[in-house]
């Protein structure tokens, strides 16, 4: 799964320098997250999320049929930048008083009991996650703004999934020597409870 991720990472990438405003490279690089939404949405048959995947799905294919966009790369850079904004968004929510933090909700389907503790610490963990997501959506526009193509698009491809796993990883190595009573899980585990959370 990870050279999957990896070779698709390259692989967009490499569209985004060679081929951006090709009908064939939009429809490859909105393609799979049109579809993972549209699944999703299907599955909890949320109809605003439907009828928006739709709209999306018809923009992609009067893209292609018309030949591109004169200038694709925004929609690129909007595209990454409001994935961000959504994950912000769905964590910070979360945040609200009396309301039960996202990654607390994670832990709560994988750890038996969660001490005081256990919850503080979650909450505070989905706050990190929350600014370092609105990190990524102010990041996105800015480097745009400022910096060759080449660069945000190696931004956007190849190290946006780098720093999202670094993140994972650091914090889940620190989470067991500051926080010991977590009992150790594997990452089998934190797969079925974000699906069962959904």
């Amino acid at each position: 799964m990870a050279a999957a991720v990896a070779g698709y990472a390259l692989l967009s990438h490499l569209l985004m320098l060679h081929a951006a405003d090709r009908p064939w490279a939009v429809a490859a690089l909105f393609g799979p997250l049109v579809l993972g939404v549209s699944g999703i949405a299907l599955q909890r048959r949320h109809l605003p999320s439907m009828l928006g995947c739709a709209a999306l799905v018809l923009l992609l294919a009067a893209v292609v049929v018309r030949g591109g966009v004169a200038d694709v790369s925004r929609l690129y850079v909007l595209q990454h930048a409001a994935i961000h904004a959504v994950l912000a968004w769905s964590f910070a929510i979360t945040l609200r008083p009396n309301a039960t933090a996202r990654v607390t909700q994670f832990a709560e389907f994988v750890h038996k009991q969660l001490t005081p503790a256990m919850r503080a610490y979650t909450r505070r963990l989905t706050g990190w996650w929350a600014a370092y997501f609105v990190a990524m959506t102010a990041a996105s526009p800015t480097l745009f703004a400022l910096a060759p193509w080449a660069w945000w698009s190696f931004f956007a491809n190849v190290l946006t999934p780098l720093f999202a796993i670094t993140f994972f990883f650091v914090e889940h190595a620190l989470r067991y020597r500051l926080h010991p009573e977590f009992e150790r899980v594997g990452l089998k585990a934190g797969l079925h409870a974000y699906r069962a959370s959904r």
